[in-house]
């Protein structure tokens, strides 16, 4: 086989962690931020790990464990809609709910009302309401910041049964005129309360009458490292379609940096720009059934020179909209679709001259013993086929070596039905959502620099 086809993955020893880490170039861009709201602006991110004193490989193995619970919620939420849609015996004076992504694994710093208060949110892209924690709580979860509470802002105000952002919640009732929610995730975590509207601050951005979920009651662990959620999906409810602005990016630095001394970032507006070098786009796929999710055409995956023998039906969207894959920012791996997830740990073993190792000790799928006294092993390259877009990923967006244990690993997994492109695969790449274009674009970024 050619050695263009292969990746060297290049190990460095470190004295404090037992993670080795790929280098690879990439090119970088510094934004000039205009604070103006209509230009849009800049939130930096933290990894809901950071600060918790673990090494690198203890946060891969705690983000892969939200990882599989998000997957499961994902799944639920995908295979909802024809269940849902057969059964309606719930009264319109009841609270209906639905299930929700939920969770995620980076957080951005907001502040809500006047005079503002900061508190730290989940970031999703794979939901649409935005809510926080408010007093007073018939049961509200530990957070570290204090809870909300609307009595002592000026600018706050309860939103109406009869406006519009009432009627596009999935599932509503009316109390006392007031607008009321409840989302329920996978994990039986909830959030319940009235939705209202407040002035939101992004940096030094200050934007009111932003539509928000005042959750009076929450339950559940599922999001315990944050005062609250995010959403940036694709639905009306989302803080990108209540800004009405058609693009956002966000750039996620390696899972092999000190979460402690580095942030991600997301670009909200005008300044989320596509001038970027090696940059590739892809067309974004609608789900009627699930518009809130990010859906990709991948069409193929190749492993060095082999292009895998999928069926290009693998990975599209069935008429009851299951299947299909989605790109989410809170899910750490990507997870594919059984049947293709077999053939590429098949193809992949064959080319990487190691043997594998079988003890499952790190809960990924396909792990290889790693030499003794060596710094790089070469492993094939790996392509991910999407519409328009041919995807070469670096060698350390797709493998993960444990020093101490003596092995490195595929950062992949396999999942039924639905297939999710991962935030590892994503890394130190600026992911731009242009929503009037209806593209996702990818560009090579040193996140950490930005």
């Amino acid at each position: 086989m050619a050695s263009s086809n292969f990746a060297y993955f290049s190990l460095f020893l470190f004295l404090s962690s037992i993670l080795f880490a790929f280098q690879v170039s990439s090119t970088s861009r510094h934004v000039v931020i205009n604070n103006h709201s209509k230009k849009g602006f800049k939130v930096s991110l933290k990894h809901v790990d950071s600060g918790g004193n673990f090494t690198k490989f203890e946060r891969l193995q705690r983000a892969m464990a939200r990882g599989r619970s998000r997957l499961q919620r994902l799944s639920l939420v995908a295979n909802s809609f024809a269940s849902l849609s057969s059964k309606d015996d719930d009264s319109n004076n009841n609270v209906k709910s639905t299930i929700h992504a939920g969770n995620g694994e980076f957080l951005m710093q907001i502040s809500i009302g006047s005079p503002s208060e900061s508190y730290n949110a989940i970031m999703d892209t794979g939901s649409d309401l935005v809510w926080t924690q408010c007093k007073p709580c018939k049961e509200c979860f530990d957070q570290s910041t204090p809870i909300f509470d609307p009595s002592k802002s000026s600018t706050f105000e309860k939103i109406s049964c009869s406006n519009k952002l009432c009627e596009a919640l999935p599932m509503s009732s009316c109390g006392d005129s007031n607008c009321e929610y409840m989302y329920t995730y996978g994990d039986y975590s909830s959030s319940e309360g009235f939705l209202a509207s407040e002035t939101f601050t992004f940096g030094e951005v200050a934007i009111p009458n932003v539509a928000f979920g005042c959750g009076n009651d929450n339950e559940g662990s599922g999001f315990s490292q944050g005062a609250g959620l995010v959403g940036l999906g694709r639905g009306p409810l989302s803080l990108v379609s209540q800004l009405h602005m058609s693009r956002f990016s966000y750039c996620l630095t390696s899972i092999n940096e000190d979460a402690d001394s580095t942030s991600s970032t997301l670009l909200m507006g005008s300044i989320a720009h596509d001038d970027y070098n090696n940059i590739i786009t892809t067309p974004l796929v609608k789900n009627p059934t699930q518009p809130s999710f990010y859906y990709l055409s991948l069409q193929g995956i190749s492993v060095g020179d082999t292009q895998l023998p999928i069926n290009k039906s693998t990975f599209s969207l069935n008429k009851d909209g299951t299947g299909g894959m989605i790109i989410d920012s809170g899910t750490t791996i990507t997870y594919l679709e059984e049947s293709s997830f077999s053939l590429l740990k098949k193809v992949f073993s064959s080319k990487v001259n190691l043997p594998v190792d079988d003890s499952s000790s790190t809960g990924l799928d396909l792990c290889f013993k790693l030499p003794s006294n060596t710094n790089h092993i070469e492993i094939p390259k790996l392509i991910f086929h999407f519409e328009g877009a041919d995807m070469d990923l670096p060698a350390d967006n797709y493998m993960i070596a444990d020093s101490s244990m003596g092995i490195a690993c595929l950062a992949m997994g396999s999942s039924r039905g639905m297939s999710i492109f991962g935030n590892v695969q994503q890394q130190n790449m600026m992911v731009i959502h242009d929503l009037d274009k209806e593209t996702l674009s990818f560009a090579p970024t040193q996140c950490d620099k930005l």
